[in-house]
């Protein structure tokens, strides 16, 4: 992938949660609020290094904002491993848009536990959203018991050896084959050491919420995923396009299509806004 743009630079905030300071920071214009929650062990800026999940162009239409899951990047955390399960981190998220847009529901996006994260929110207070953006959503339920065992193995590697016994080992195994392409990918992780063995030992005990329990969400959902990749494997999509009642699924087989999932979102996005506009001038 192509190297990021600099965003426009805007002073970055913090929110404060139990236990936690979330640091965020926003682009865009004066429109309505679209909010982006990374994956695990990541962060805004590991994103940008990584030239993963660009929704630049979605400040044509709406205010972006980013941030660090508690613990990640420039957020803080403690060594709980119960602060990092996907409902705590969804109730983050809640509590962002709260702050970020208290009379207006939000967009929102999500990459892998970020994907997790919107969802277990929109479940908790669906009205806070109009449109959810999920993009590869982890291997979940019963086919997640092997990637159970590798995260725990992995936080007692980090407890043992230190994190760079994980960092080698992530260098190993690569990137996913459709981003074979993109020289600028690292996997390199965004926490600091002491917070690793909790945020795997949560990602080990998380899950996506059942299936059954999505068949009544309201929102459009756009689902993003790649091929080539075990723990991320399309079938995680496919079955939540199965199940949630207004979805559709956009699997890439190249790194070009890839590429092409930042105006894919920004159109999904903007159809919403464009009928809400058009709802607001049939009742004027």
């Amino acid at each position: 992938m192509t190297a990021l743009p600099a965003p426009v630079p805007v002073p970055d905030g913090r929110l404060e949660r139990p236990h936690a300071t979330l640091a965020y920071s926003t682009t865009g214009g004066r429109g309505p609020l679209a909010v982006h929650a990374h994956g695990a062990l990541s962060s805004r800026a590991h994103e940008r290094r990584a030239g993963l999940f660009d929704w630049t162009e979605l400040t044509a239409t709406h205010r972006l904002a980013r941030y660090d899951a508690r613990g990640h990047g420039e957020s803080t955390g403690r060594a709980v491993p119960a602060d990092y399960h996907y409902p705590a981190l969804a109730a983050d998220l809640l509590a962002l848009c709260d702050h970020l847009s208290p009379g207006a529901p939000v967009a929102a996006l999500g990459a892998s536990m970020g994907a997790a994260t919107v969802l277990w929110a929109a479940l908790a207070r669906p009205e806070r959203f109009d449109r959810l953006v999920l993009a590869v959503p982890a291997v979940a339920w019963a086919a997640r018991e092997p990637r159970r065992r590798g995260l725990l193995a992995a936080a007692t590697l980090v407890e043992r050896r230190g994190r760079g016994a994980l960092d080698a080992a992530a260098r190993m195994s690569g990137p996913p084959a459709v981003l074979a392409g993109a020289p600028q990918y690292t996997t390199g992780f965004d926490l600091p050491e002491a917070l690793l063995p909790a945020a795997l030992r949560a990602a080990a005990a998380s899950d996506l919420p059942d299936p059954e329990a999505l068949r009544d969400l309201p929102h459009p959902v756009l689902l993003l995923a790649w091929d080539t990749d075990p723990l991320h494997p399309p079938a995680t999509a496919r079955t939540l396009a199965a199940h949630l009642p207004d979805a559709r699924l956009h699997v890439s087989h190249t790194l070009a299509g890839v590429r092409s999932w930042g105006r894919l979102a920004a159109a999904f996005v903007a159809e919403g806004e464009r009928r809400e506009g058009d709802g607001r001038g049939a009742g004027a």
